[in-house]
């Protein structure tokens, strides 16, 4: 923006390039409540602007088309092209600030060689740029010590990235292929230090946040356990001073990258590494069985520590010869080896425990697993976990190494049989779903989309203890719906789907829940059609979907939540996927469409009898369909009908003692007022909003009102 000097004051001139970085920063980067009233307001001004309906734009070069397409306008109007200047400052700050979190793990202490490795490393982080992006990747077989390479030259190269090194290992995630790219940018995202209320929705937003972050810094960011070049391709940076390192076990993918393939150890380097952590006496000791254990571990960096740990409490490895399938393989002889040490009932624990694939695992999914007592259980998963077929991840949870879990979950099947195999997992389903039920039911006790909890099992102490239930049990409850689906346990899938809906609507983990709501919602319709809980299921599909930016797929979703609902005869459903499909236009710039979703959801639910299901609700329901009314109706320009909805709204609200609710429907009354010229009004009612939301500690909600205050205030002067 620029100002020139006119004889009333400043007129502020809004450039092509500043109003298309607002409109792209507004339409990526509307996340939460605050998010959605920039976007909105947004989209009311340009409506405004242009004298017509114009839909929001989902491209770069869309939001450029609809900068160029405004500019001869502001430039006709300078009320208009001041209104304009103020909404641009009315943007969350958008400098959201790097902030090096915990660094990379620790690297191991019995590391060995690997001086050529480490050596075109070096060279890839320190070569003249030359316009080319620093990346490397990593790979080897499993367990060969792909991870450990990464790991030690990072804890070498802290003075060389000051900017931070940023760790994000993708190998518990819940699903077979690990997460998606937007995922990815997620969870890098928050290593960075980007408060969750600041991540955008969308993959575009996202990436565009990372670069923004990461533009001119000195940063290391290592991706580890990647299975595919679409979780990283939106990673590769933009600047020479980024050195982005991806680390996959398993066979190279076609990423542009410097491929470094990381070796088997030499004979005399696994030497070196069982003194490391056995000692060179037990090494010595053990002579005679040397070349058993060597051939076996074959240079594999996770075999050979397996082993030295045998060495540490003088259990001599591979005392037998492993089996003709596990000969050429040394996780997989390793992991045979460790099964035969730990005694059938143990083992037998870890085989059955593997087969769902968990992200992570406790003594109570592995005590339904094996059907024991969970102190049993806690007592087999430590004595595991000594035998390195598990690792510790904290508050009492383990997690397989990925190759360990298939060959234990292809063994479980030849040593105990289908039929024992189909029943240990059908109990962690059980369990999980008797999990999953209670905290979400606790996480939303008033709320009609979660089950009642089940007359058995423990119940959660409050909201509280239910959602941090949830959030811990997230990834295998993710995975619990894919593997129920498998075993054709549907009924249990599209339960546990439809107990995710906490995690979605109070948390935001939209990423994270949607392969499960996909699969949920495709059974429905196979096995359930045109059912209540397909319409449930739609809904969440769609909310997630929405949420996520995707509005062509959310819209196709709720639409058929509509339909999968009126079939049912389910009035309140009917009608709150009608009152969603008017959010989604809303949220699209499209007032006219979501006016007339929002007339329509009121209809469905003043259908509503006494005693009928919802008609408790139904006041509040309204009170909130009024609202949407309200902020469709100030998009369509129409204020004074606008202003007694909100109003309408606003007393209910404060009647009902909703502070909340209260202040969100006084923020939009006070937008009204503004877009009608009542600036002094509006304050009034910026004023009440604040001192509603302060006990609330709402701070995104403050400083949206702290912008929109100014933007009043200049607006009053300017009269």
């Amino acid at each position: 923006m620029t100002g020139t000097r006119g004889g009333a004051g400043v007129i502020e001139i809004v450039t092509v390039s500043a109003l298309t970085a607002f409109l792209a920063a507004a339409g990526n980067g509307a996340a939460g409540e605050v998010g959605k009233q920039v976007l909105l307001s947004t989209g009311a001004l340009v409506r405004r602007t242009l004298g017509r309906e114009t839909p929001l734009p989902v491209t770069a070069e869309g939001w450029e088309a609809l900068a160029r397409q405004m500019h001869p306008r502001l430039g006709e109007d300078g009320r208009r092209s001041a209104e304009w200047a103020l909404l641009l400052r009315s943007l969350p700050d958008a400098a959201v600030g790097l902030r090096p979190a915990a660094g990379l793990p620790p690297a191991t202490r019995d590391f060995t060689d690997r001086e050529s490795v480490l050596k075109r490393l070096r060279r890839e982080a320190t070569r003249a740029a030359d316009g080319r992006p620093r990346v490397a990747l990593l790979h080897g077989p499993p367990g060969i010590g792909t991870s450990a390479v990464a790991l030690h030259w990072g804890a070498a190269q802290i003075a060389r990235y000051p900017d931070g090194q940023f760790y994000v290992d993708l190998s518990d995630a819940a699903g077979d292929h690990g997460p998606e790219p937007a995922a990815v940018l997620l969870r890098l995202l928050r290593q960075m230090g980007v408060e969750p209320e600041r991540i955008p929705p969308t993959e575009t937003g996202r990436e565009q946040l990372y670069r923004r972050l990461t533009a001119g810094r000195r940063t290391l960011v290592v991706i580890d356990h990647a299975s595919s070049v679409a979780q990283v391709r939106n990673l590769i940076p933009a600047t020479p001073e980024v050195f982005l390192l991806v680390v996959a076990s398993g066979p190279p993918f076609a990423l542009e990258a410097e491929r470094i393939a990381v070796p088997p150890l030499s004979e005399r380097d696994a030497l070196r590494m069982l003194r490391k952590v056995a000692g060179p006496e037990r090494v010595a000791r053990a002579k005679p069985r040397m070349p058993v254990l060597l051939d076996t571990c074959a240079g594999n960096a996770f075999a050979l520590k397996a082993a030295a740990m045998r060495l540490l409490t003088d259990e001599p490895p591979f005392p037998d010869p492993p089996d003709e399938p596990a000969r050429h393989h040394p996780v997989h002889a390793m992991t045979q080896d460790a099964c035969r040490r730990l005694g059938p009932e143990t083992a037998r624990l870890c085989r059955l425990t593997a087969l769902g694939g968990w992200p992570a695992v406790d003594a109570r999914l592995a005590s339904d697993a094996a059907a024991v007592a969970e102190e049993e259980a806690a007592r087999m998963l430590a004595a595991a976990a000594d035998a390195q077929l598990l690792e510790p991840a904290g508050d009492g949870r383990y997690r397989f190494r990925p190759e360990v879990r298939r060959h234990l979950a292809d063994a479980a099947g030849l040593e105990h049989g289908i039929p024992e195999c189909f029943a240990a997992v059908s109990r962690v389903l059980d369990g999980l779903l008797d999990r999953a039920l209670h905290a979400a039911h606790a996480a939303l006790p008033q709320s009609w989309r979660t089950e009642p909890a089940p007359a058995q099992g423990t119940p959660y102490g409050d909201e509280a203890e239910g959602m941090a239930a949830l959030l811990a049990e997230a990834g295998n409850l993710v995975r619990a719906v894919s593997v129920a689906d498998e075993y054709q346990h549907i009924d249990t899938a599209l339960r546990v789907a439809r107990a995710l809906w906490p995690l979605q609507l109070k948390a935001g983990h939209w990423d994270e829940v949607l392969p499960a709501l996909r699969i949920a919602a495709r059974r429905a319709d196979e096995h359930q059609p045109r059912s209540r809980m397909a319409g449930a299921l739609h809904f969440q599909l769609g909310h997630c979907l929405g949420e996520m930016g995707r509005w062509e797929d959310a819209e196709h979703a709720v639409r058929a939540a509509v339909a999968c609902e009126r079939a049912a005869g389910h009035l309140r459903g009917e009608a709150s996927s009608v009152e969603f499909l008017g959010l989604l236009c809303l949220n699209r710039w499209r007032y006219e469409a979501a006016y007339e979703r929002f007339v329509e959801a009121e209809g469905v639910y003043r259908r509503i009898t006494p005693g009928q299901e919802g008609a408790q609700d139904l006041p509040r329901a309204l009170a909130l369909i009024g609202r949407h009314q309200g902020r469709a109706l100030r998009g369509l320009g129409r204020l004074a009908e606008s202003r007694l909805r909100l109003e309408a709204a606003r007393d209910f609200f404060a009647e009902r003692g909703e502070a909340y609710n209260q202040a969100r429907a006084l923020t939009d009354l006070a937008e009204t007022l503004h877009d009608a010229g009542e600036n002094s009004e509006a304050l009034t009612k910026i004023a009440e909003a604040e001192r509603l939301l302060r006990p609330e500690k709402a701070t995104p909600h403050l400083g949206y009102l702290a912008r929109l205050r100014l933007r009043c205030e200049a607006a009053e002067r300017a009269e």
